[in-house]
């Protein structure tokens, strides 16, 4: 999976195979070798069956409110944020930082999105990249935060409850939908690129 060439997260075995396995192609004489597939299968993760999220979250709603969104994602936030304090705590690190400004601020900055705004932060001059590291921040805080204690589970999973489970997936989606009414090329081309893939788009 495109982010884990390696493997999941804190499976060391497993990465050491991987890598392993990548430096035994520098040995091979029936070169050149244009694709290899991995002898133990995907390393990306494996699903585990019956694994729930460590934070239970009430089921996501739609709204045709910009602050009605902001209500809910904060709501939202204020169950998650303490499990995401805990997985950082039992991993020492965290990948979200991109955004500039801190969860907290998602909702209101969220929310002028919805309403046509360009807000910006002082990392980001630009509306389009504050809202799209916005929402790089919201899956990797959502995604530390569901792992927050147990085994690593696949990547599919996470993204499967964050997408169809949480309200901060609904509002990436909604926020998509509104990026493209922008009259913002940036915005427009941000959002339609960046905030959703395309698996996790409501059917048309």
């Amino acid at each position: 999976m495109l982010g884990r060439p390696f493997g999941a997260p804190d499976s060391p075995a497993l990465q050491r195979e991987v890598l392993v396995a990548a430096l035994g192609l520098l040995e091979r004489t029936d070169g050149p070798v244009i694709l290899e597939t991995f002898p133990g299968g995907d390393p990306g993760g494996l699903d585990r069956a019956g694994w729930q999220p460590a934070v239970a979250l009430p089921a996501p709603v739609d709204t045709d409110s910009a602050q009605q969104w902001a209500s809910l994602l904060q709501a939202e936030l204020d169950r998650i944020l303490p499990a995401w304090a805990q997985a950082r705590a039992r991993t020492g690190r965290t990948t979200v930082g991109l955004a500039g400004q801190a969860p907290d601020q998602f909702p209101a900055f969220a929310a002028q999105l919805l309403m046509g705004q360009r807000p910006t932060v002082p990392a980001h001059h630009s509306a389009a990249l504050a809202m799209r590291f916005m929402a790089d921040d919201l899956k990797a805080l959502y995604g530390e935060a569901a792992q927050a204690y147990g085994s690593a589970v696949s990547a599919q999973q996470v993204d499967a409850w964050f997408w169809r489970q949480t309200q901060a997936g609904r509002l990436l989606i909604a926020l998509r939908a509104a990026s493209q009414l922008s009259q913002d090329t940036a915005i427009k081309t941000v959002g339609g690129r960046f905030l959703v893939p395309v698996k996790w788009l409501p059917p048309t």
